[in-house]
Order: C-alpha cells, then sequence, then structure tokens
C-alpha cells in the first residue's frame, strides 16, 4: 500500500537538480532505486562538470509526454570562461595549451563579440560529444586517438550577457534554445577574441518553465 501511493505521489514530470561531478544517467539510476518506477525519461543531459536541471519523466505516460512538453523550450545557462588557453575538450576536464601571442582583450571588446554570436547562427559540436559517428559515440573515437571532424549545425542563441569580467576570467548568462553546446560557444568566444578559451564552470538554471527554484534534489525524492 504505501509502494502504491509513492508512485502514485511520484509518477509525473519534474525538474531534479544535478550536482557536479555526476552523469545525468547516475540521477536515472538514483531515482529507478527510488520509485522503483520501470519507465523513466529524461529531457536532455547534462555533462558531469556541470551542475543544473535535469527534466525527468516518472512513469510511462510522464515520459511518453516529455518529448511534447519539452518542444522548442529556451533553456538558461551561468557559464564561467577562462581566456588564454584552449581545451582539447572544450572545457576543464581537457588538455590545456596556451594561446601564443595575444592581446588581453577589453571589456568591451568581449561584449562586442559576444553580441556576435546572438541569433540563427552555425556551431560546431565539441568532438569530445555524444553524437553518433556511423554509430560510435564521437568522444569514444576521439579518446582512440581518431581524426573526428563534425559537421556545423543550425542552433538559436536568443541572448548573452556578460555578468563579470576579470582578465583572464569571464562569466556570462546564455539564453539559448535546443541543441546548443555551451563548451562549443565558449572555445568559438576565444577563437573569435584571437586569445583562446574554455568553459570552465556551467549551471543549467532553466529548461523552459522548470527553474533553478522549482528543482528538487536527489534527497527530496528520498
Amino acid at each position: 500500500m504505501i509502494y502504491c501511493i509513492k508512485m502514485e505521489i511520484l509518477n509525473g514530470v519534474y525538474a531534479i537538480w544535478k550536482d557536479k561531478g555526476s552523469t545525468s544517467y547516475d540521477i536515472i539510476r538514483q531515482i529507478k532505486r527510488i520509485t522503483a518506477a520501470k519507465k523513466i525519461g529524461h529531457g536532455g543531459t547534462l555533462d558531469p562538470l556541470a551542475s543544473g536541471i535535469l527534466v525527468v519523466g516518472i512513469g510511462r505516460e510522464a515520459t511518453k509526454s516529455l518529448q511534447e512538453i519539452l518542444k522548442d523550450t529556451v533553456k538558461e545557462y551561468i557559464a564561467n570562461i577562462k581566456f588564454g588557453q584552449t581545451s582539447s575538450t572544450d572545457d576543464e576536464e581537457g588538455e590545456k595549451k596556451d594561446f601564443p601571442d595575444f592581446q588581453i582583450p577589453t571589456r568591451e571588446q568581449l561584449e562586442n563579440v559576444l553580441t556576435e554570436f546572438v541569433g540563427n547562427i552555425l556551431q560546431t559540436p565539441p568532438i569530445y560529444s555524444a553524437i553518433k559517428i556511423k554509430g560510435t559515440p564521437a568522444y569514444k573515437l576521439a579518446r582512440q586517438g581518431n581524426d573526428i571532424k563534425l559537421e556545423p549545425k543550425k542552433v538559436v542563441i536568443k541572448e548573452i550577457i556578460l555578468l563579470a569580467y576579470d582578465w583572464p576570467t569571464a562569466q556570462i548568462k546564455v539564453v539559448s534554445g535546443s541543441g546548443v553546446y555551451i563548451r562549443s560557444l565558449a572555445r568559438d568566444i576565444g577563437e573569435r577574441l584571437q586569445c583562446g578559451a574554455y568553459l570552465t564552470g556551467l549551471e543549467r538554471t532553466r529548461v523552459g518553465k522548470f527553474t533553478k527554484e522549482q528543482a528538487l534534489d536527489i534527497k527530496q525524492l528520498q
């Protein structure tokens, strides 16, 4: 009887807060243990180095409804960027290389470059991503030393706001459509400024109607 009540309460779509260090599938596995639900789905993963909202459907009907609920949703991120170096993975995890012979950009130069990425743009995904090449995730091929080339994709970035800038770091707020890689955005900003850059931290604070304030910690489900 307790089990039935528990499942009735938890069936539905929830915003779950993922902490830095855990994978999206770690969260799914924990929810399965807590609820014993046979069907659980999620609406877009987060990298292990990122924290933020993971939209989860618990139960068969909720999982089916995820695609419709999250269709054309806007996402919001707070991203930390480091300049002066590049990373093989476009984030903190990869091998770093100093960028040669550059001038430190002013705040005005950085703000001007950020505006160039607002709107409909072409973005090349990171080679260390889950995009499949002939059935194999790109990151697995990259780790094997293969030369990976991914095609640019059309994405939409609605807004970028510079929250802080103190060389060699900056913090920006990004509001975007689906399919945007913030790692790629950080990399491309560094390329445009001709000083190199990579992502050092990321927090997803909104997915459609789901906000950080509404998100449940995994312990709250327990």
